[in-house]
């Protein structure tokens, strides 16, 4: 029974490792991408007055009932969003202790609604590809990742600085998902994981069009 248990942790960790490796490919195609597509072209926003809050139903897609097929690119850019959302969602719940401007905290409760829905489909793409979920970024600073580092930084943060450092980490995290659905949209290979990709980076460049765009929104950090 412990030689079984030792050689499934073995598996376990040699897929982890080829996982964070289609990470990386993941990553560099969405740049590639994002560079042809031209940087910021979903980060144009309307006026302000035209903008319109981000639906939920927007990014939400109904749990498979069938199998589907996941490849190494699926099954990276699931595993590197769940840690994603996860830490944007704990960044809202943090904020909602400390003092934030009210159209930014208006656009968090939508994030919000939005994130939750996502990481139930994302988990349900999972069960029905049957891959289990794997936590192979813990404690890698990864690009858009809310860190338990940056979630201790805005902590300590004045009240002041509150919105404008939230805001900061947030459009981070909001941009760098639009680069990783361009990424799975080009190179995944499940056209159930490759639809949902194309509704989050709709939703998401709706939520960076919002936040850059409400009213009062600060350009700069207090006192800088």
């Amino acid at each position: 029974m412990d030689e079984q248990i030792m050689v499934e942790r073995r598996g376990l960790r040699v897929r982890a490792g080829r996982l964070v490796g289609v990470v990386a490919t993941l990553v560099a195609t969405a740049v590639a991408v994002g560079l042809s597509q031209g940087w910021g072209r979903t980060n144009q926003a309307p006026a302000a007055s035209s903008v319109a809050a981000p639906s939920v139903a927007a990014s939400a897609a109904a749990v498979p009932s069938a199998p589907v097929v996941l490849n190494g690119t699926d099954d990276a850019f699931i595993q590197l969003l769940i840690p994603m959302n996860e830490g944007a969602l704990a960044l809202i719940d943090q904020l909602d202790t400390r003092p934030a401007d009210a159209s930014l905290r208006a656009l968090l409760g939508q994030v919000r609604k939005t994130h939750q829905a996502e990481l139930r489909d994302l988990r349900g793409l999972l069960a029905a590809g049957n891959v289990p979920e794997l936590n192979i970024h813990e404690g890698h600073q990864m690009p858009g990742m809310v860190t338990e580092a940056s979630l201790a930084e805005l902590r300590a943060a004045s009240d002041a600085e509150v919105s404008f450092r939230a805001a900061d980490l947030i459009r981070a995290h909001l941009a760098q998902t639009v680069v990783l659905c361009r990424g799975e949209q080009t190179a995944g290979g499940s056209p159930e994981l490759k639809a949902l990709a194309g509704r989050i980076q709709q939703a998401r460049a709706a939520e960076l069009n919002t936040l850059d765009n409400r009213p009062g929104a600060p350009t700069a950090a207090p006192g800088g």
